[in-house]
């Protein structure tokens, strides 16, 4: 029989649904896979309960319901001081992966090149090659993950129709300064290119960091198409509510694309994640302020066991550097290795790059609980003391 399409049929399983399946195999607490272990606001549960027994079940429009194409609007006027028009420049997806497809489906044509930026989540690089794009990587090193300034500028070239830039940064929890995206904005600029930006994480920014979306700055207004996530925001990652803000041009043109990945969303998900756009603004800061003490409950936790803990000024995860256990095998090993003796899951970091990656480092969720951290943090600390006590 002739074959089915190469690079899927070449493409593994991945890495996250890899280790969650490991976890759940040897009972290990999953800090791998980023998602939190509790729902998010009663109150939106509870509307999308509600939406299902109000009779509008039936296919909603193509674009999103209009209550939520207007709370993204609004959200994006009352957090950025962007003005969008709800009908024309936002598209409501199912999921911020789907999201991210259609905004690439919508730009590439065969043999564009775009600037991808490692380590990068998985769903990055194959849609790209799917679409027969040329993807050109550009690396940020740990542990600072400054951005690489003349790297990046040898990226661009004739053939670039877009980058695509994720800030803040999974798995780094790297968040892009104003100076790095002005250099990402200039150019942008001189070689008329556009920016997908994936901004799930937007509000889950610690430290006194601020999200600065690329959109808000000179000359980027019509070349950014900005992604928003309601499972990342509300801790309802299960419900696939994505939201796309772009030139109205180019929202038709994801439009068409969305339309022919799922043509539509939930329209009960959809009305609830409107009121949980409209929550209050102590919401959203103590959705971060609570995440930060995660992080911090997680970094100690690890900083004590040994582990260098690198920065993380957003996002879900922490990156750590376990050499100075003394381990004897690379980051899949490693990850492999605490879950099956220690009963912890975590993500290699080597998953988020193509190539030659760092082999040292794994990526640990902190959206879980505080006894859930804690207990992680004890079954390592058992774990390795042992392996110590073995050694000796």
């Amino acid at each position: 029989m002739k074959p089915a399409n190469a690079l899927l049929s070449g493409t593994g399983t991945t890495i996250f649904t890899v280790m969650s399946g490991l976890a759940v195999q040897h009972g290990a607490i999953n800090l791998g896979q980023g998602f939190p272990d509790t729902d998010g606001p009663g109150e939106v549960v509870r509307a999308a309960a509600e939406a299902l027994l109000d009779g509008r079940n039936q296919y909603p429009p193509l674009t999103g319901v209009p209550e939520l194409r207007e709370a993204v609007a609004s959200a994006n006027e009352r957090f950025y001081g962007l003005a969008v028009d709800p009908l024309r420049e936002i598209v409501v997806t199912s999921g911020a992966t789907e999201a991210i497809t259609a905004c690439l489906m919508a730009l590439l044509d065969p043999g564009d090149e775009v600037v991808l930026i490692e380590p990068l989540y998985d769903t990055y690089l194959p849609v790209v090659q799917l679409l027969g794009a040329v993807p050109k990587l550009v690396r940020l090193t740990p542990p600072g993950w400054e951005l690489p300034r003349a790297a990046l500028a040898a990226a661009f070239g004739p053939k670039t129709k877009a980058i695509l830039l994720n800030s803040p940064m999974n798995p780094t929890g790297k968040v892009f300064t104003a100076a790095e995206l002005a250099f990402i904005a200039d150019l942008l600029q001189r070689h008329d290119a556009y920016a997908v930006c994936d901004e799930v994480y937007e509000h889950i920014v610690f430290d006194g960091w601020r999200h600065i979306p690329l959109m808000t700055l000179p000359g980027m207004r019509e070349r950014c198409l900005r992604i928003g996530s309601a499972g990342k925001t509300f801790s309802l990652t299960g419900w696939k509510v994505g939201y796309v803000t772009a030139p109205a041009g180019l929202a038709g043109v994801v439009a068409k694309a969305h339309q022919n990945l799922t043509f539509t969303t939930p329209p009960n998900l959809q009305r609830a994640v409107a009121l949980g756009l409209g929550q209050p603004d102590g919401y959203f800061a103590e959705l971060a302020s609570a995440l930060a003490d995660r992080r911090d409950r997680l970094a100690r936790g690890l900083a004590r066991l040994g582990m260098g803990v690198l920065p993380a000024r957003g996002s879900y995860f922490i990156t750590a550097d376990f050499a100075p256990l003394g381990f004897a095998g690379d980051d899949v090993a490693f990850c492999r290795h605490i879950t099956e003796a220690a009963g912890v899951t975590a993500i290699p970091v080597s998953a988020f790059y193509v190539s030659d990656a760092p082999s040292h480092y794994a990526r640990f969720a902190f959206c879980k609980r505080p006894d859930v951290l804690d207990e992680a943090v004890s079954r390592l600390t058992r774990h390795f003391a042992t392996e110590r006590r073995v050694a000796s």
